[in-house]
């Protein structure tokens, strides 16, 4: 589980393409400084399980379904990325309950700078507007943000200044992939309203 709140910037080291999956040597000093193999980081908002790891590094089995379901089958060498260690029970949760399960992927429509803050807007699957509300959350590569307006396949969201600089988000250009991920209380919601869990 993560919270959306990112910590580092990393960068894709080395890609190993496999059949039908990659592995990936990911840079990052701060999220490796206390973590050991087999524990979980969340790289653009895939969740991932640390195989290997060194002093500012760490490597990551990535299969073809979450190749196939999110945008990490198009980074390459020297791909900035953004990256979150498990959130601790302990601490506190700055951003809103992350799974680092993409729901889906999205496209960039249209930016609009302003002063103080950036307009992003994204297109949105139709299967996934229904959990989308204006002020709810949602999670773009990782990153928790708040929703400005929900259309019926498209959303947008306000970026201030730190996160434009301090996460992937900042880089984006129209027409870049980004991953989603709803939130998961939605769906838990919907699927108890319907009352057909089992």
């Amino acid at each position: 589980m993560f919270t959306g709140i990112v910590e580092e910037l990393g960068c894709i080291a080395h890609i190993e393409s496999l059949p039908d999956a990659a592995k990936l040597k990911i840079e990052g000093a701060v999220v490796v400084s206390d973590i050991k193999a087999g524990d979980s980081i969340a790289v653009n908002g895939v969740c991932l399980t640390v195989v290997d790891l060194g002093a500012n590094y760490f490597t990551a089995d990535v299969m073809a379904e979450t190749l196939n379901r999110s945008s990490l089958s198009k980074v390459a060498i020297g791909s900035k990325v953004n990256l979150e260690r498990a959130a601790r029970l302990d601490s506190r949760i700055g951003g809103h309950l992350v799974q680092g399960h993409v729901d889906a992927v999205a496209s960039v429509l249209a930016i609009e700078p302003n002063v103080h803050w950036t307009l992003i807007r994204f297109t949105l699957p139709l299967d996934l507007a229904r959990y989308l509300v204006e002020k709810g959350s949602i999670t773009v590569d990782g990153v928790s943000l708040t929703i400005v307006e929900a259309g019926p396949d498209y959303f947008s969201v306000s970026l201030i200044p730190t996160t434009l600089e301090h996460t992937t988000l900042g880089g984006l250009t129209v027409g870049d992939i980004v991953n989603l991920e709803v939130d998961v209380i939605a769906k838990y919601v919907e699927r108890l309203m319907k009352g057909d869990a089992k």
